[in-house]
């Protein structure tokens, strides 16, 4: 009898696996689109409602607050309970609170729907990408998850275009803004009907026949889909076995395993890799056009910047993605993270519009380059049995970096001045590229069942 992976690692890259990453990536795609657009909802919500300053920013952190706690928990009930029901609860929850969000009426309102439609979306971004990664083989599995992190460059251009396009248009436009970003959801949800749950998480689980179906009805749409009958599998060395009680451990039991000693150096360069790549893609969303404007470079507040600047992930993400595989997970991201320092850098002596608009691209380009790499890598890096956990842990404990950063830029801003900034970015960058240069794991070419081998 042939493991569920033996099964997955002979298919060929068809119109199943083209499928599975759309509707999986659209999902990226919607929760990029909402996160983007609160930075052209809330100088509407401003005015009409004369928020305070602080007032604003809870607003603005109030995502951030729902995201630590949606993918802390989709993580520890992913592996409990499988990972589509939680991504489908997940949609639900996200589209509900969006949606109610249009019809807010006051700060109060719009701040607790704004942070249930982040418990939402905080939850769908850290569950899709273990689930997706558990269906492929390991000779394309770097450039399938590192594709699917692209989607979230679409939602961010999108969210652009509907932002200077909607809300301008009246007094009600964020409303619209709101509806718009909910109801495509509801089609997706209808279309993730069809998604099987993960036979990888089955076969840990135990239920044998289950993932057997599953693989069954893969199996026969790749032969339609290729035309070809596929080849026998053949054995691994490393096969799967069902995750033993203690591996599976209670709900909240599944934290500590990321504290065993065979998983304790994976865990803190994880956690560490996250929080820093979190922090620095925040410093330069929320602070650097403020700081570039203190400058005289007005030229960062126009549309053109902003679509520019969000453009420029797109190659970022994909060309990443591609170099999963070539070159593998570990050194794509320090890669990345070298074209993000000289970007960060070049920011700092910048003497003109055209090196703003250059370094901010390039900026853009390299810090997308490492989500792709670093999504791809820390959904694969953990057993099955802890896969969703240590992915979620990981991405809420980056909210820490989200939140905390515009504060720490902020205050340091007074004290380090406009190129002290950037240092520090680039100082926070290099710190979460050492852990990975010296610790980080090869996972390029080898099954999810032998990367803790």
């Amino acid at each position: 009898m042939h493991t569920v992976s033996e099964r997955l690692e002979r298919l060929p890259f068809s119109r199943f696996h083209f499928k599975l990453l759309f509707i999986g990536g659209l999902g990226l795609a919607f929760e990029a689109l909402d996160a983007g657009i609160i930075a052209f909802i809330l100088p509407s919500l401003r005015a009409q409602w004369h928020l305070t300053g602080g007032q604003a920013g809870w607003i603005a952190s109030s995502t951030y607050v729902g995201f630590l706690v949606g993918a802390l928990l989709s993580g520890l009930m992913g592996d409990r309970f499988g990972r589509k029901v939680v991504m489908m609860w997940a949609l639900v929850l996200f589209c509900v609170a969006t949606f109610a969000n249009a019809f807010a009426t006051n700060f109060h309102e719009f701040y607790m729907l704004r942070m249930i439609a982040g418990v939402g979306m905080g939850a769908e971004g850290a569950i899709v990408a273990p689930y997706l990664a558990e269906f492929v083989s390991s000779r394309y599995r770097g450039r399938f998850t590192g594709a699917l992190a692209g989607f979230f460059s679409f939602g961010f251009v999108l969210s652009a275009l509907l932002g200077y396009l909607i809300v301008p248009t009246s007094d009600d436009g964020w409303r619209y803004l709101m509806a718009i970003a909910a109801l495509p959801v509801v089609f997706l949800l209808w279309m993730r009907r069809a998604l099987m749950e993960s036979p990888r998480w089955l076969e840990e689980m135990g239920r044998f026949d289950e993932a057997a179906r599953i693989c069954d009805a893969i199996e026969v749409q790749v032969e339609k889909a290729t035309g070809q009958p596929l080849p026998e599998p053949e054995r691994a060395p490393n096969r799967a076995t069902p995750a033993s009680p203690d591996e599976r451990g209670s709900f909240f039991g599944r934290l500590a395993l990321l504290f065993k000693p065979h998983y304790l150096t994976t865990t803190i360069v994880v956690w560490v890799f996250w929080i820093a790549v979190i922090f620095c893609y925040y410093a330069f969303l929320v602070w650097i056009p403020s700081l570039l404007v203190t400058k005289g470079f007005a030229i960062t507040k126009s549309f053109s910047f902003t679509i520019l600047i969000y453009l420029a992930q797109i190659p970022g993400y994909y060309s990443a993605a591609y170099l999963n595989d070539k070159i593998g997970r570990k050194y794509t991201i320090l890669v990345y993270m070298l074209a993000s320092c000289l970007a960060a850098l070049g920011l700092a002596f910048a003497s003109g519009d055209a090196h703003i608009v250059l370094y901010s691209m390039l900026l853009s380009f390299g810090m997308n380059g490492v989500v792709a790499g670093q999504y791809t890598y820390t959904a694969e890096i953990y057993p099955t049995s802890i896969r969703a956990t240590g992915m979620g842990t990981a991405s809420a404990l980056a909210r820490i970096g989200s939140i905390a950063s515009p504060t720490i830029v902020g205050a340091a801003y007074p004290v380090l001045g406009f190129g002290g900034v950037f240092v520090l970015i680039t100082t926070v960058l290099f710190i979460g590229g050492l852990g990975i240069l010296f610790f980080g794991k090869n996972t390029q070419g080898i099954t999810l069942e032998g990367i803790n081998e």
